[in-house]
């Protein structure tokens, strides 16, 4: 690019030659001082107009400033409208699951009691007032604000109170079917009974004497499976029960085998329902290979049918028993 510079009729002509380069950063610095320039007047002129109060500046500038004011002003309010749609949705939900607690909680048996006052907020003693619904499209843009946040925040704390109200649920559904796993309803020797619980005519004696348990009379060697999960209590010979195994379950809860003609787990142990423990024998005070079962509840001996038709029903029926001995 060239540029042709004359001063008078006579005088030389200059030229002036700018490459692409020269021609760049002299656009750029003539940018740069407009800029300036245009920042100069904004502060000599409008900023000090509007502090004085020049009649048509100050006015331009009021009316930009309250159209902005305006813009976001509006935007804040649906924002806020947005925000307590959803909070009202979370709320909604939250009422279906304090209604589902309360059936889940009459299902595992959990007491009103128990989880009503976990529900609550807000603090003790009474409390009334009359209700005013929240609005977020409100005047006081500030105050909607802080509402929704404190409406949020009691959100999130009911939340954490039904996450607790549902681990106590699933704690007590765990505790049923513990209890149910330690009870005594399995056959620990798939045969017919031999001889049942009651009186009868003693082997030995011929008298009548009360047999304390099942018998199951097979073949010695035969497998004997644990009728509930429990601990082995005792693992010994005794004179009368031959190889002689108790399982404690719990709550006053003790299953007796006995004649064992060998025993596979040691006091201490852990036992699953249907984990194998002996093999029947004929041990002790016994007429033939069979397996003598009894269940005691603190100390006491049942009739072991209940157990193996009842479930658990036969552990609430057998304590009121115990209480009329």
């Amino acid at each position: 690019m060239q540029i042709l510079i004359t001063h008078g009729s006579l005088a030389r002509t200059r030229v002036l030659r700018l490459n692409r380069w020269q021609l760049g950063a002299a656009l750029s610095g003539l940018v740069v001082v407009l800029m300036l320039l245009s920042g100069t007047i904004y502060n000599l002129v409008f900023l000090k107009a509007v502090r004085e109060g020049w009649p048509v500046v100050s006015q331009v500038v009021k009316l930009v400033s309250r159209d902005e004011a305006a813009q976001r002003d509006r935007f804040m309010r649906e924002n806020l409208d947005a925000m307590a749609q959803r909070v009202g949705e979370v709320q909604a939900k939250l009422i279906k699951l304090e209604a589902m607690g309360e059936r889940v909680g009459a299902a595992v048996g959990v007491k009103g009691d128990e989880f009503k006052p976990v529900m609550k907020t807000g603090a003790p003693g009474g409390q009334g007032g009359p209700f005013v619904p929240f609005a977020a499209g409100g005047a006081d843009t500030s105050a909607s604000l802080a509402q929704l946040n404190s409406l949020v925040e009691a959100l999130g704390i009911e939340a954490d109170q039904r996450t607790d109200l549902f681990t106590l649920f699933e704690s007590r559904l765990l505790e049923s079917r513990l209890q149910a796993l330690m009870v005594p309803n399995t056959k620990p020797v798939d045969v017919v009974v031999g001889s049942g619980f009651g009186f009868r005519a003693d082997p030995f004696t011929g008298r009548a004497a009360l047999h304390t348990g099942l018998d199951f009379p097979t073949d010695v060697g035969t497998p004997v499976h644990a009728a509930a999960g429990g601990v082995v209590r005792l693992s010994e010979y005794h004179p009368e029960y031959g190889n002689l195994i108790e399982l404690d379950h719990g709550n006053g809860l003790v299953t007796r085998y006995a004649h064992n003609s060998k025993v596979l787990v040691r006091v201490g142990d852990l036992i699953k329902r249907g984990q194998v423990i002996s093999e029947v024998g004929t041990t002790g005070r016994s007429t033939g290979a069979h397996l003598h079962f009894e269940v005691l509840v603190d100390e006491v001996p049942q009739d072991p049918a209940k157990f193996l038709a009842g479930g658990g029903d036969a552990v609430a029926a057998a304590k009121p028993a115990r209480g009329k001995r």
